[in-house]
């Protein structure tokens, strides 16, 4: 199929783009990398009356490292972010989240802030973002402000960013100390959707968990931080026996529903399992730090 007639605009500046979509927020889409969006015109499902091109905006095209955190722009392709020594060293998690992307050709144009814009529950950006408890600032006509991951992901597809808001940039903790990360996707194809997603990280002291973070993906509408699981783990060793205990905390703790790829039931055996190797090779990986 073809997409709808559309006007195209192309700011050359942040204030341009945000005063077109001031003007025509009600029937606007904004195009990163379009590796979303496209398809979404050209099968009809998203009927636009503007898109506003937004490749041109410098503003939103780095990736600056800053204290404890790193900033990602909003039009930073998701193959730089994969290459960038920065990312692999202070967020590690994105890095290892990246290259489950699709394919190298969609990564080479899709962007870390449409990722996240576009809000796909089967998504490893926004997942991974929730993990670490990332932040995303928007600007809009009225001004600026900041998201939190756990208010940002609404539903299946859609965010808190409102209509005349522009997503700038994302904001990725990057703590000292000796933490870990792992993650993990099933698909049935690398590129597929994911059946399953888990992420997580830990903190070590003393040989235990001080702090840990687990959260799946693509078993529910948007990204959840399973607040009983981490819980679970804090002033414990990761073995295999607590791993296995969290996984079925895990899999009890998702209501994931059937489709023709894979049932409810599949899903949360995938999830326990996902979550149980995840957590090994995070607890692995704070021992590497310590060492």
């Amino acid at each position: 199929m073809k997409p709808p007639v559309v006007d195209y605009l192309c700011p050359e500046t942040v204030a341009e783009a945000v005063d077109l979509l001031g003007e025509h927020a009600d029937g606007a889409k904004v195009l990163a990398g379009g590796q979303s969006l496209m398809p979404l015109l050209n099968m009809r499902f998203a009927y636009p009356t503007v898109l506003i091109d937004i490749n041109r905006l410098e503003e939103t095209a780095a990736i600056e490292p800053g204290d404890e955190v790193v900033v990602i722009g909003a039009t930073v392709r998701q193959g730089d972010a994969d290459q960038s020594r920065t990312v692999h060293a202070m967020v590690p998690l994105l890095a290892q989240a990246l290259p489950h992307i699709g394919h190298f050709v969609t990564r080479n144009r899709g962007t870390i802030g449409g990722s996240v814009v576009h809000a796909d529950p089967r998504g490893e950006v926004p997942l991974v973002m929730v993990t670490l408890g990332g932040r995303a600032t928007v600007v809009s006509t009225s001004g600026t402000r900041t998201i939190e991951a756990d208010d940002l992901f609404l539903s299946h597809y859609t965010t808190s960013i409102a209509d005349d808001e522009l997503l700038l940039d994302t904001i990725w903790p990057a703590p000292g100390g000796l933490w870990g990360y792992a993650f993990r996707e099933f698909s049935q194809r690398h590129g597929d959707y994911a059946l399953g997603m888990v992420a997580c990280a830990l903190r070590r002291e003393d040989g235990v968990a001080k702090q840990a973070t687990v959260a799946v993906g693509a078993v529910a509408g948007h990204p959840v931080v399973l607040d009983e699981v981490g819980a679970a783990l804090v002033g414990e060793p990761i073995d295999e026996r607590a791993a296995a205990e969290a996984g079925r905390l895990a899999a009890a703790a998702v209501d994931p529903s059937s489709d023709l790829h894979a049932s409810a039931r599949y899903r949360r055996h995938l999830v326990g399992l996902l979550t149980e190797s995840a957590l090994l090779a995070a607890w692995a990986d704070t021992e590497r730090e310590e060492a």
